[in-house]
Protein backbone atom coordinates (compact mmCIF):
# COMPACT_ATOMS: atom_id res chain seq x y z
CA UNK A 1 0.00 0.00 0.00
CA UNK A 2 1.33 3.60 -1.06
CA UNK A 3 0.28 7.01 -0.52
CA UNK A 4 1.35 9.44 -3.18
CA UNK A 5 1.82 13.39 -1.27
CA UNK A 6 2.14 16.22 -3.46
CA UNK A 7 -0.29 17.35 -6.63
CA UNK A 8 -0.51 13.36 -7.85
CA UNK A 9 -2.37 12.64 -11.74
CA UNK A 10 -1.07 15.83 -12.64
CA UNK A 11 -2.21 15.02 -16.36
CA UNK A 12 -5.63 14.07 -14.97
CA UNK A 13 -5.79 17.94 -12.60
CA UNK A 14 -4.59 19.87 -16.11
CA UNK A 15 -7.35 17.92 -18.32
CA UNK A 16 -9.99 17.93 -15.44
CA UNK A 17 -9.31 21.72 -15.04
CA UNK A 18 -9.50 22.55 -18.72
CA UNK A 19 -12.93 21.39 -18.69
CA UNK A 20 -14.14 23.07 -16.35
CA UNK A 21 -12.78 26.38 -17.95
CA UNK A 22 -15.47 25.90 -20.33
CA UNK A 23 -18.19 26.29 -17.07
CA UNK A 24 -17.67 29.02 -15.53
CA UNK A 25 -19.65 30.98 -12.64
CA UNK A 26 -22.52 32.25 -15.22
CA UNK A 27 -23.27 28.81 -16.11
CA UNK A 28 -23.93 27.67 -12.65
CA UNK A 29 -25.73 30.44 -11.44
CA UNK A 30 -27.88 29.70 -14.43
CA UNK A 31 -28.92 26.68 -13.17
CA UNK A 32 -28.85 27.47 -9.59
CA UNK A 33 -31.74 29.69 -10.76
CA UNK A 34 -33.38 27.63 -12.96
CA UNK A 35 -33.16 24.58 -10.05
CA UNK A 36 -32.12 22.46 -13.79
CA UNK A 37 -29.72 19.65 -14.18
CA UNK A 38 -25.91 20.48 -15.86
CA UNK A 39 -26.61 18.10 -18.99
CA UNK A 40 -23.76 19.77 -21.06
CA UNK A 41 -21.36 19.60 -18.51
CA UNK A 42 -21.69 15.80 -17.38
CA UNK A 43 -22.11 14.87 -21.16
CA UNK A 44 -18.57 16.66 -21.72
CA UNK A 45 -17.36 14.60 -18.83
CA UNK A 46 -18.92 11.36 -19.82
CA UNK A 47 -17.49 11.94 -23.45
CA UNK A 48 -13.81 12.53 -22.05
CA UNK A 49 -14.00 9.33 -20.19
CA UNK A 50 -13.88 10.85 -16.59
CA UNK A 51 -17.38 9.37 -15.39
CA UNK A 52 -15.95 5.63 -16.43
CA UNK A 53 -12.48 6.51 -14.49
CA UNK A 54 -13.58 3.24 -11.90
CA UNK A 55 -15.12 1.05 -14.63
CA UNK A 56 -12.27 -1.43 -15.32
CA UNK A 57 -11.06 -1.10 -18.83
CA UNK A 58 -12.64 -4.70 -20.12
CA UNK A 59 -15.68 -3.14 -20.05
CA UNK A 60 -14.86 0.64 -21.71
CA UNK A 61 -13.53 2.30 -18.59
CA UNK A 62 -10.67 3.12 -17.14
CA UNK A 63 -9.98 0.93 -14.38
CA UNK A 64 -8.53 3.75 -12.29
CA UNK A 65 -8.18 3.62 -8.57
CA UNK A 66 -10.32 5.52 -6.32
CA UNK A 67 -7.60 7.75 -5.61
CA UNK A 68 -7.59 9.23 -9.24
CA UNK A 69 -11.33 9.11 -9.03
CA UNK A 70 -11.25 11.41 -6.07
CA UNK A 71 -8.37 13.41 -7.73
CA UNK A 72 -10.96 14.05 -10.56
CA UNK A 73 -13.71 14.83 -7.94
CA UNK A 74 -11.28 17.41 -6.20
CA UNK A 75 -10.53 18.98 -9.25
CA UNK A 76 -13.93 19.97 -10.35
CA UNK A 77 -14.88 21.55 -7.24
CA UNK A 78 -11.19 23.70 -7.04
CA UNK A 79 -12.20 25.01 -10.40
CA UNK A 80 -15.34 26.27 -9.23
CA UNK A 81 -17.96 24.07 -10.37
CA UNK A 82 -19.85 20.84 -8.86
CA UNK A 83 -19.59 16.86 -9.02
CA UNK A 84 -22.93 16.64 -7.48
CA UNK A 85 -24.88 15.92 -10.66
CA UNK A 86 -22.78 12.74 -11.44
CA UNK A 87 -20.48 11.88 -8.34
CA UNK A 88 -22.71 8.79 -7.54
CA UNK A 89 -21.71 7.04 -10.82
CA UNK A 90 -18.31 6.76 -9.14
CA UNK A 91 -19.50 6.04 -5.41
CA UNK A 92 -21.96 3.45 -6.43
CA UNK A 93 -19.07 1.50 -8.46
CA UNK A 94 -17.47 0.00 -4.87
CA UNK A 95 -20.97 -2.25 -4.81
CA UNK A 96 -21.56 -2.63 -8.33
CA UNK A 97 -17.29 -3.93 -9.15
CA UNK A 98 -16.95 -6.06 -6.26
CA UNK A 99 -20.54 -7.70 -5.52
CA UNK A 100 -22.55 -7.53 -9.11
CA UNK A 101 -22.60 -10.51 -11.18
CA UNK A 102 -20.99 -11.28 -14.53
CA UNK A 103 -23.93 -10.88 -16.54
CA UNK A 104 -25.01 -7.48 -14.65
CA UNK A 105 -21.13 -6.19 -15.37
CA UNK A 106 -21.50 -7.06 -19.13
CA UNK A 107 -24.97 -5.61 -19.54
CA UNK A 108 -23.99 -2.23 -17.51
CA UNK A 109 -20.96 -1.23 -17.52
CA UNK A 110 -20.07 -1.30 -21.27
CA UNK A 111 -23.41 0.94 -21.45
CA UNK A 112 -22.43 3.07 -18.68
CA UNK A 113 -19.01 3.95 -19.51
CA UNK A 114 -20.15 5.08 -23.22
CA UNK A 115 -22.68 7.58 -21.49
CA UNK A 116 -25.83 5.32 -23.09
CA UNK A 117 -27.06 4.75 -19.55
CA UNK A 118 -26.99 6.70 -16.44
CA UNK A 119 -26.26 5.59 -13.24
CA UNK A 120 -26.80 8.21 -10.88
CA UNK A 121 -29.12 7.16 -7.70
CA UNK A 122 -28.62 5.61 -4.82
CA UNK A 123 -31.92 4.89 -3.09
CA UNK A 124 -31.34 4.51 0.64
CA UNK A 125 -32.14 7.05 3.33
CA UNK A 126 -36.18 6.61 4.58
CA UNK A 127 -38.08 9.25 6.19
CA UNK A 128 -38.43 7.73 9.11
CA UNK A 129 -35.35 6.47 9.88
CA UNK A 130 -32.44 8.67 8.37
CA UNK A 131 -28.94 7.99 9.08
CA UNK A 132 -30.54 4.40 11.00
CA UNK A 133 -29.34 2.27 7.51
CA UNK A 134 -30.15 -1.12 9.16
CA UNK A 135 -33.90 -0.57 10.11
CA UNK A 136 -34.86 0.60 6.68
CA UNK A 137 -38.58 -0.41 6.23
CA UNK A 138 -38.76 -0.56 2.25
CA UNK A 139 -40.23 -4.22 1.48
CA UNK A 140 -38.92 -6.35 -0.94
CA UNK A 141 -40.83 -9.99 -1.27
CA UNK A 142 -39.76 -12.47 -3.46
CA UNK A 143 -42.82 -13.52 -5.96
CA UNK A 144 -41.34 -16.40 -8.00
CA UNK A 145 -38.61 -14.84 -10.82
CA UNK A 146 -38.94 -11.30 -9.37
CA UNK A 147 -39.31 -8.97 -6.39
CA UNK A 148 -42.44 -6.93 -4.94
CA UNK A 149 -40.99 -3.63 -3.85
CA UNK A 150 -43.26 -1.59 -1.25
CA UNK A 151 -41.71 1.85 0.57
CA UNK A 152 -40.34 4.86 0.10
CA UNK A 153 -37.01 6.67 -0.10
CA UNK A 154 -35.92 10.09 0.36
CA UNK A 155 -33.24 12.80 -0.38
CA UNK A 156 -32.51 10.40 -3.75
CA UNK A 157 -30.44 12.83 -5.59
CA UNK A 158 -30.46 12.62 -9.24
CA UNK A 159 -33.41 9.96 -9.84
CA UNK A 160 -35.24 12.02 -12.56
CA UNK A 161 -31.82 12.43 -14.55
CA UNK A 162 -30.56 8.58 -14.18
CA UNK A 163 -31.38 5.51 -15.87
CA UNK A 164 -30.54 3.07 -13.27
CA UNK A 165 -30.72 3.02 -9.63
CA UNK A 166 -29.08 1.45 -6.63
CA UNK A 167 -31.82 0.47 -4.23
CA UNK A 168 -31.58 -1.11 -0.62
CA UNK A 169 -34.33 -3.01 0.52
CA UNK A 170 -35.55 -5.42 3.36
CA UNK A 171 -36.33 -8.78 2.30
CA UNK A 172 -35.82 -10.42 5.60
CA UNK A 173 -38.08 -9.08 8.65
CA UNK A 174 -36.66 -6.85 11.09
CA UNK A 175 -37.74 -9.11 13.91
CA UNK A 176 -36.42 -12.19 12.40
CA UNK A 177 -32.70 -11.26 11.94
CA UNK A 178 -30.41 -11.78 14.75
CA UNK A 179 -27.82 -9.38 13.41
CA UNK A 180 -28.05 -5.55 12.68
CA UNK A 181 -27.62 -5.12 9.18
CA UNK A 182 -29.26 -8.53 7.97
CA UNK A 183 -31.76 -8.82 6.26
CA UNK A 184 -31.43 -6.16 3.76
CA UNK A 185 -30.50 -6.42 -0.39
CA UNK A 186 -29.44 -4.63 -2.64
CA UNK A 187 -31.03 -4.43 -6.15
CA UNK A 188 -30.02 -2.64 -9.54
CA UNK A 189 -33.43 -0.96 -10.65
CA UNK A 190 -33.83 -0.13 -14.25
CA UNK A 191 -35.84 3.48 -13.72
CA UNK A 192 -36.92 4.01 -17.48
CA UNK A 193 -39.21 0.61 -16.94
CA UNK A 194 -40.24 1.17 -13.38
CA UNK A 195 -41.47 4.86 -13.51
CA UNK A 196 -45.16 4.89 -13.78
CA UNK A 197 -45.57 1.30 -13.05
CA UNK A 198 -45.19 1.04 -9.61
CA UNK A 199 -42.64 3.87 -9.00
CA UNK A 200 -43.12 7.60 -8.79
CA UNK A 201 -40.13 10.27 -8.44
CA UNK A 202 -41.40 13.79 -6.65
CA UNK A 203 -39.00 16.21 -6.82
CA UNK A 204 -37.61 18.48 -3.46
CA UNK A 205 -37.51 21.87 -3.58
CA UNK A 206 -33.87 22.12 -1.79
CA UNK A 207 -31.03 24.97 -0.33
CA UNK A 208 -29.20 23.75 -3.37
CA UNK A 209 -29.43 22.49 -6.53
CA UNK A 210 -28.82 18.88 -6.37
CA UNK A 211 -31.83 17.80 -8.50
CA UNK A 212 -33.11 15.70 -4.93
CA UNK A 213 -36.20 13.55 -4.87
CA UNK A 214 -38.22 11.51 -3.43
CA UNK A 215 -39.46 7.53 -4.24
CA UNK A 216 -42.39 6.03 -3.96
CA UNK A 217 -42.79 2.58 -4.66
CA UNK A 218 -46.29 0.52 -4.84
CA UNK A 219 -45.67 -3.30 -5.94
CA UNK A 220 -42.90 -2.34 -7.59
CA UNK A 221 -42.57 -5.31 -9.81
CA UNK A 222 -38.58 -6.31 -10.36
CA UNK A 223 -36.76 -9.02 -11.93
CA UNK A 224 -35.23 -11.10 -9.00
CA UNK A 225 -31.69 -11.25 -11.26
CA UNK A 226 -31.56 -7.18 -10.63
CA UNK A 227 -30.38 -8.73 -7.14
CA UNK A 228 -26.76 -7.38 -6.91
CA UNK A 229 -24.22 -9.36 -4.82
CA UNK A 230 -25.92 -11.93 -2.33
CA UNK A 231 -29.90 -11.75 -0.80
CA UNK A 232 -29.78 -10.65 2.25
CA UNK A 233 -26.72 -9.37 2.92
CA UNK A 234 -27.10 -6.13 0.98
CA UNK A 235 -26.09 -3.57 3.97
CA UNK A 236 -22.32 -4.95 3.79
CA UNK A 237 -22.67 -4.73 0.26
CA UNK A 238 -22.94 -0.81 0.20
CA UNK A 239 -20.12 -0.82 2.56
CA UNK A 240 -17.80 -0.25 -0.08
CA UNK A 241 -20.41 2.05 -2.01
CA UNK A 242 -20.44 4.19 1.57
CA UNK A 243 -16.69 4.34 2.43
CA UNK A 244 -15.71 5.12 -1.37
CA UNK A 245 -18.77 7.95 -1.44
CA UNK A 246 -17.05 9.15 2.33
CA UNK A 247 -13.78 9.52 0.23
CA UNK A 248 -15.58 10.90 -2.67
CA UNK A 249 -16.95 13.79 -1.02
CA UNK A 250 -14.08 14.43 1.13
CA UNK A 251 -12.44 15.15 -2.04
CA UNK A 252 -15.19 17.61 -3.41
CA UNK A 253 -15.27 19.02 0.32
CA UNK A 254 -10.97 19.23 -0.06
CA UNK A 255 -11.76 21.17 -3.58
CA UNK A 256 -14.09 23.71 -2.45
CA UNK A 257 -11.75 24.72 0.54
CA UNK A 258 -9.11 25.43 -1.38
CA UNK A 259 -11.14 27.32 -4.32
CA UNK A 260 -12.36 29.33 -1.41
CA UNK A 261 -8.89 29.65 -0.02
CA UNK A 262 -7.46 30.68 -3.45
CA UNK A 263 -10.38 32.91 -3.71
CA UNK A 264 -9.82 34.88 -0.38
CA UNK A 265 -5.99 34.77 -0.32
CA UNK A 266 -6.12 36.60 -3.74
CA UNK A 267 -8.59 39.28 -2.60
CA UNK A 268 -7.17 39.61 0.63
CA UNK A 269 -3.90 40.66 -1.07
CA UNK A 270 -5.04 43.37 -3.48
CA UNK A 271 -8.28 44.75 -1.59
CA UNK A 272 -6.82 48.08 0.31
CA UNK A 273 -8.98 49.64 3.17
CA UNK A 274 -6.89 52.72 5.11
CA UNK A 275 -4.31 52.85 3.34
CA UNK A 276 -2.96 48.84 3.09
CA UNK A 277 -4.33 45.63 1.78
CA UNK A 278 -6.92 44.06 4.20
CA UNK A 279 -5.04 40.62 4.43
CA UNK A 280 -2.10 42.98 6.31
CA UNK A 281 -4.72 42.37 9.41
CA UNK A 282 -4.58 39.54 11.74
CA UNK A 283 -8.67 39.07 11.97
CA UNK A 284 -8.26 38.60 8.07
CA UNK A 285 -5.24 36.25 7.53
CA UNK A 286 -5.11 34.34 10.35
CA UNK A 287 -8.68 32.45 9.56
CA UNK A 288 -7.54 32.08 6.32
CA UNK A 289 -4.22 30.35 7.13
CA UNK A 290 -6.06 28.45 9.76
CA UNK A 291 -8.41 26.63 7.25
CA UNK A 292 -5.09 25.99 4.79
CA UNK A 293 -3.92 24.17 7.89
CA UNK A 294 -6.78 22.36 7.94
CA UNK A 295 -7.40 21.59 4.25
CA UNK A 296 -3.83 20.11 4.01
CA UNK A 297 -4.54 17.58 7.26
CA UNK A 298 -7.89 16.69 5.98
CA UNK A 299 -6.24 15.79 2.51
CA UNK A 300 -3.40 13.78 4.82
CA UNK A 301 -6.34 11.66 6.03
CA UNK A 302 -8.19 11.43 2.23
CA UNK A 303 -5.08 10.34 0.72
CA UNK A 304 -4.52 7.45 3.51
CA UNK A 305 -8.07 6.56 3.49
CA UNK A 306 -8.49 6.12 -0.40
CA UNK A 307 -4.90 4.19 -0.24
CA UNK A 308 -6.53 1.83 2.45
CA UNK A 309 -9.72 1.49 0.14
CA UNK A 310 -7.82 0.45 -3.26
CA UNK A 311 -5.48 -2.24 -1.32
CA UNK A 312 -8.81 -3.75 -0.45
CA UNK A 313 -8.39 -2.97 3.20
CA UNK A 314 -10.96 -2.25 5.80
CA UNK A 315 -11.09 1.92 5.86
CA UNK A 316 -14.54 2.46 7.75
CA UNK A 317 -12.82 4.88 10.23
CA UNK A 318 -10.73 6.55 8.06
CA UNK A 319 -13.03 7.10 5.28
CA UNK A 320 -15.49 8.58 7.78
CA UNK A 321 -12.69 10.93 9.38
CA UNK A 322 -11.71 12.10 6.35
CA UNK A 323 -14.92 13.22 5.08
CA UNK A 324 -15.75 14.75 8.48
CA UNK A 325 -12.07 16.64 8.43
CA UNK A 326 -12.60 17.59 4.79
CA UNK A 327 -16.19 18.84 5.58
CA UNK A 328 -15.09 21.12 8.14
CA UNK A 329 -12.07 22.01 6.67
CA UNK A 330 -14.31 23.41 3.72
CA UNK A 331 -16.93 25.28 6.25
CA UNK A 332 -14.10 27.23 7.61
CA UNK A 333 -12.34 28.07 4.80
CA UNK A 334 -15.99 29.24 2.86
CA UNK A 335 -16.76 30.82 6.03
CA UNK A 336 -13.23 32.96 5.82
CA UNK A 337 -13.68 33.83 2.22
CA UNK A 338 -17.02 34.83 3.01
CA UNK A 339 -15.36 37.18 5.87
CA UNK A 340 -12.77 38.53 3.71
CA UNK A 341 -15.17 39.84 1.09
CA UNK A 342 -17.73 41.37 3.33
CA UNK A 343 -20.38 42.63 1.70
CA UNK A 344 -19.49 41.59 -1.60
CA UNK A 345 -20.23 37.80 -0.70
CA UNK A 346 -23.50 37.79 -0.73
CA UNK A 347 -23.51 39.17 -4.41
CA UNK A 348 -24.02 36.09 -6.42
CA UNK A 349 -21.69 37.34 -9.31
CA UNK A 350 -18.90 36.09 -6.89
CA UNK A 351 -20.17 32.94 -6.53
CA UNK A 352 -19.22 32.86 -2.83
CA UNK A 353 -22.72 32.26 -1.33
CA UNK A 354 -23.83 29.62 -4.12
CA UNK A 355 -20.14 27.61 -2.92
CA UNK A 356 -21.28 28.48 0.72
CA UNK A 357 -24.59 26.59 0.58
CA UNK A 358 -23.15 23.80 -1.34
CA UNK A 359 -20.32 23.33 0.92
CA UNK A 360 -22.50 22.89 4.07
CA UNK A 361 -24.32 20.04 2.88
CA UNK A 362 -21.09 17.97 3.50
CA UNK A 363 -21.42 18.30 7.21
CA UNK A 364 -24.89 16.48 6.76
CA UNK A 365 -24.35 14.25 3.93
CA UNK A 366 -23.77 11.54 2.92
CA UNK A 367 -23.75 11.26 6.52
CA UNK A 368 -23.87 13.93 9.34
CA UNK A 369 -20.71 14.79 11.71
CA UNK A 370 -21.89 13.43 14.32
CA UNK A 371 -22.57 9.92 13.15
CA UNK A 372 -18.97 10.09 12.33
CA UNK A 373 -18.38 11.07 15.86
CA UNK A 374 -20.46 8.18 17.33
CA UNK A 375 -18.55 5.95 15.07
CA UNK A 376 -14.90 7.17 15.97
CA UNK A 377 -16.49 6.69 19.67
CA UNK A 378 -17.86 3.36 19.13
CA UNK A 379 -15.73 1.26 16.91
CA UNK A 380 -12.10 3.28 17.06
CA UNK A 381 -12.07 4.50 20.47
CA UNK A 382 -14.32 1.32 22.26
CA UNK A 383 -16.79 3.58 23.84
CA UNK A 384 -19.89 2.54 24.58
CA UNK A 385 -22.63 2.75 21.71
CA UNK A 386 -24.42 6.17 22.28
CA UNK A 387 -27.40 4.96 20.63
Amino acid sequence: MTMELGEDYPEIREAVARICENFPGEYWRRLDAESAYPDEFVATLTREGWLAALIPAEFGGSGLPLRAAAVILETIHASGCNAGACHAQMYVMGTLLRHGSKSQKERYLPAIAAGDLRLQAFGVTEPSTGSDTTQIKTRAVRDGDHFIVDGQKLWTSRALQSDLMLLLARTTPADEITKRGNGLTVFLVDLTEAVGKGLEIRPIDAMINHNTTEIFMDQLKIPADSVVGEEGNGFWHILDGMNAERILIAAEALGDARWFTAKAASYATEREVFGRPIGANQGIQFPIARAHAETEAADLMARKAAALFDAGKHCGAEANMAKMLASEAAWHAGDSCFQTFGGFAFAREYDIERKWRETRLFQTAPISTNMILAYIGQHVLGIPRSY
